[in-house]
């Protein structure tokens, strides 16, 4: 909305843009995550609480940390330590524009979270790290993003060898764009389709 973020929303963008995987819809009939009367206090504690719905934990599992990582950005992208608060909170003047600005600082951001696969993070900068320990899966991201743009369709089952061949050769560069780009060119699915 321009003023909030949302963990869940950055954490669908991630999954589908940086670890090229789709997380499903919501199952029928689950209503989406709503201020919990039951005491949580905070976004990451009403997941927590959503979480604990069998239907629900399968895929918030993989979609809620990536999301709380990026959770130290505001939603202009400006590094952020605190939450904007509406009620309590360090008053904070600024003038931007000429104009003074007030707003109160809220609680710290929780930037932490772990991996499908146990990996944990404490913050954005670790979940960067752990980001860059997987460069053939955001090679093949990388990749499959831009042969749907030269090729004008979406990749199918039937690509997937040539993807792995791509992904092998560009690995061979240190998966570098450049080299990516040749590939892509070169490649059987913007050759022939």
């Amino acid at each position: 909305n321009g003023t909030n973020t949302s963990p869940v929303m950055r954490g669908v963008w991630l999954l589908e843009r940086i670890f090229g995987q789709t997380p499903p819809p919501p199952p029928p009939g689950v209503p989406g995550v709503e201020p919990d009367i039951r005491g949580a206090t905070t976004l990451r504690e009403i997941l927590v609480k959503h979480r604990d719905q069998a239907n629900c934990r399968a895929c918030h599992e993989g979609i809620d940390p990536p999301g709380f990582a990026m959770e130290s950005f505001n939603p202009i992208g400006g590094w952020r330590e605190r939450y904007r608060s509406l009620g309590e909170g360090d008053k904070v003047d600024v003038t931007a524009g000429g104009k003074k600005v007030r707003y109160k600082l809220g609680l710290p951001v929780d930037a932490s979270g772990a991996m499908k696969d146990g990996r944990a993070f404490t913050g954005f900068h670790e979940f960067q790290a752990l980001l860059e320990k997987e460069p053939a899966m955001l090679a093949r991201t990388l990749l499959v993003k831009l042969l749907t743009f030269a090729s004008g369709r979406e990749l199918g089952f039937s690509d997937r060898a040539e993807v792995d061949r791509l992904v092998r050769e560009s690995a061979k560069n240190h998966f570098r764009v450049g080299e990516m780009m040749r590939l892509v060119v070169g490649s059987r699915i913007f050759q022939e389709k």
